[in-house]
């Protein structure tokens, strides 16, 4: 009989990106330490910009002193990925985990990732799949999805997935997603024809496809995670 492989899931809310970026870096050296058990935080951000470690911010195209002015943040990270956009109604899953503990290599992780959220718009009606070669994330046809930036340290990770429910597109057209021209971005209230539930819903949803598609059998979860939140990052 298999025996029980356990995921603590976070939900945050709203989290500011850089209190979020803390929280991660914490709790990945806790789980490298083996102080924690594998861990999934799900969130949402205010609307942010992000650049990955190979630092592409010519891929925004508005002056940076524009952005406050459209209510954006903009953030340099060390994940993997080009420049990309965070914002309410987009569901945001971080796995803290041990691919090692799992017996996953970088590659294997993300295509899981990508199973995650293919799975999810299969349960609205919605066909995705993976990008062609140099096309990171899910998409529907010509348009993007989904899109995953992942950072892998000592073989555990930190950053993850965004998932478009029904994020506000328009914030789009200030980047190149992902550093691939002539793409659109789409969600899935845009492309489904089923009545979407609450967006809290949809994001739960996320966290039961992942838990799956990487073989978690037992989710404990921490429906309080604010407080812990706030402890973790004083």
């Amino acid at each position: 009989m298999r025996g029980l492989r356990s995921l603590e899931v976070w939900k945050l809310g709203v989290v500011n990106y850089i209190d979020a970026l803390k929280l991660q870096e914490k709790l990945a050296l806790d789980r490298k330490l083996h102080k924690r058990r594998d861990t999934l935080l799900s969130l949402q951000h205010p609307p942010t910009y992000t650049v990955g470690k190979r630092q592409t911010v010519h891929n925004l195209l508005i002056p940076q002193s524009e952005l406050e002015a459209i209510g954006a943040e903009l953030h340099y990270t060390q994940r993997g990925g080009d420049i990309t956009f965070h914002g309410p109604r987009q569901a945001i899953l971080y796995p803290i985990i041990s691919l090692r503990d799992i017996g996953l290599g970088a590659r294997s992780f993300v295509e899981k990732i990508e199973s995650t959220m293919i799975e999810l718009a299969a349960m609205y009606g919605v066909k995705a799949c993976p990008g062609q070669s140099g096309e990171t994330g899910v998409w529907v046809g010509e348009r993007k999805i989904g899109a995953i930036g992942v950072r892998i340290s000592g073989g555990i990770t930190s950053h993850g997935m965004a998932f478009n429910i029904d994020p506000d597109l328009s914030y789009f057209r200030h980047i190149v997603p992902c550093g691939i021209a002539d793409k659109d971005v789409t969600s899935l209230r845009r492309e489904t024809d089923a009545v979407l539930p609450e967006g809290e819903i949809v994001q739960e949803q996320l966290i039961s496809c992942f838990a799956r598609v990487f073989g978690y059998n037992n989710l404990i979860w921490k429906e309080d995670a604010s407080v812990h939140f706030d402890y973790e990052t004083e």
